[in-house]
């Protein structure tokens, strides 16, 4: 059901949410709320073919999570905690939320209350957004419209992952370049993004011999983009910034970059404005890279993982310049018997998203015809990516996650026995994972830490970004 108008939206919200004055929310009754009104409202605030109820939709609904106490937070408090040695032995998993966001997002919530776990974060990076068609406006609803759903109460923590500056496109012009992420970070932080990974790895050069001179683009881009996003925080929010030195699927870190990188960074900021948070985190390449390398028959091959390095550099990182830790990216396909050894190496945050998309789509639940309808449209559309050599499994398995934005309605509109039961295997993993990553009983150390600034829904930005 999709709304004809403001007025079919007042009708479908009556007795449950009052709305006043334009601009006023008021939840009536909340167990009228939790079920198909609060389903259909999340539904509008994403394919609703009219921009102002789209941005009523959104509003309404993070309006409502406030009066909840539900609440989009920067996790700044907890990552400080961690680099002056407290709370250690557990890693903070960051979720990318790219297929079926509805209900991936409420069965994360479920795992959390199931699992009293409070530090784990939703992200979507700049290339997803991209090919989910999903912009920050619209999944911070999705997200805290879940929350609702599941009767979670407490601070959010979305991230924007992967930050990420082109290289190519900064060569042929640094300052449209550098502006384009800065206008994704203003999009974002006025969304409720309060965690941003900065990603300038990708102007790290290996062709100098010196590491200061392989590292001073990265270091000093980042502290262009970390002074931005000081620049724009709402008041009384410090957001969480990451940065990273070594682009995920390249060489593998080491001491003297994480050390050229930290110092430098830190003069530069502290030069900019000494009242400035440095980064809380930082990203470095241990041997993965996103997505995992699909073998000819469409399995993923096994990578050999360095932890040492990434005990090392988390250790490092923690006792040098007190960040939360070292952040472990492109982590979904490893091996189950694995997970364990993060929280052990005190790995501040692992990304994980692949291994989430490869369970909706290999689903014995998912639609047989529907996967078809997608699979022949990336062939037609994407044929350039199959590269020489490639079977076909090895294309679909690379870019079946181009998949969900052209098919977003589909996707939203699978019937919900079928989405009920995909959320279900969902939940299964992430169990899994909070128990492996011993994020389970993590609610009391980001209650001790961190204190959610309530910034009130704006809903003429709701509609201007609608």
């Amino acid at each position: 059901m999709l709304f004809s108008g403001k007025e079919d939206l007042t009708r479908h919200l009556k007795g449950i949410i009052g709305l006043s004055n334009g601009a006023s929310v008021q939840l009536e009754n909340e167990d009228k709320l939790i079920g198909p009104p609060l389903d259909i409202l999340v539904k509008n605030s994403v394919l609703n073919e009219n921009k102002e109820v789209r941005g009523h939709c959104r509003y309404i609904i993070k309006s409502v999570a406030q009066l909840l106490g539900i609440v989009p937070a920067s996790i700044q408090g907890l990552y400080e905690a961690r680099g002056q040695g407290k709370n250690k032995g557990y890693t903070v998993p960051a979720l990318n939320i790219r297929g079926l966001p509805y209900e991936m997002t409420r069965a994360i919530f479920r795992t959390a209350k199931d699992t009293d776990c409070g530090a784990f974060i939703f992200e979507i990076a700049k290339s997803e957004i991209g090919y989910t068609f999903q912009r920050p406006h619209e999944l911070i609803p999705v997200i805290l419209g879940a929350a609702i759903r599941e009767r979670f109460r407490g601070p959010v923590f979305v991230q924007g992952d992967h930050f990420q500056i082109n290289a190519g496109k900064f060569e042929e012009n640094r300052d449209k370049e550098v502006q384009g992420i800065k206008d994704l970070i203003s999009e974002a932080i006025s969304a409720g993004f309060y965690n941003i990974d900065i990603d300038s790895s990708t102007l790290v050069s290996l062709d100098f011999e010196d590491v200061n001179e392989q590292q001073r683009l990265n270091y000093d881009v980042g502290v262009e983009l970390t002074s931005f996003v000081r620049e724009q925080e709402p008041e009384g929010v410090t957001i969480s910034v990451g940065g990273e030195i070594g682009e995920v699927g390249k060489e593998n870190s080491n001491e003297a970059e994480l050390r050229v990188y930290m110092d430098n960074f830190n003069e530069r900021l502290a030069r900019a404005n000494p009242s400035y948070k440095g980064i809380s985190k930082i990203s470095i390449q241990t041997g993965t890279s996103h997505g995992g390398v699909p073998l000819p028959d469409g399995s993923v091959a096994e990578v050999q993982l360095d932890f040492e390095t990434l005990e090392n550099l988390s250790r490092i990182s923690r006792e040098q310049y007190h960040l939360a830790g070292a952040v472990q990216h492109g982590a979904s396909t490893l091996p189950a018997e694995l997970f364990h050894k993060f929280p052990e190496l005190e790995t501040a945050e692992i990304h994980l998203a692949t291994d989430f998309q490869n369970m909706i789509y290999e689903s014995p639940h998912f639609t047989a015809n529907f996967k078809k309808e997608i699979y022949a449209h990336l062939r037609e559309h994407f044929a350039n990516e199959k590269k020489p050599g490639m079977t076909d499994e090895q294309f679909i398995y690379k870019t079946r996650k181009k998949g969900f934005g052209p098919f977003k309605p589909q996707f939203w509109n699978l019937p919900e026995d079928i989405k009920s039961e995909i959320g279900k295997e969902l939940e299964a993993r992430f169990h899994f994972l909070f128990n492996k990553l011993n994020a389970q009983n993590t609610t009391q150390y980001v209650r001790e830490s961190c204190t959610p600034q309530s910034v009130a829904s704006n809903l003429d930005t709701e509609i201007q970004f609608g």
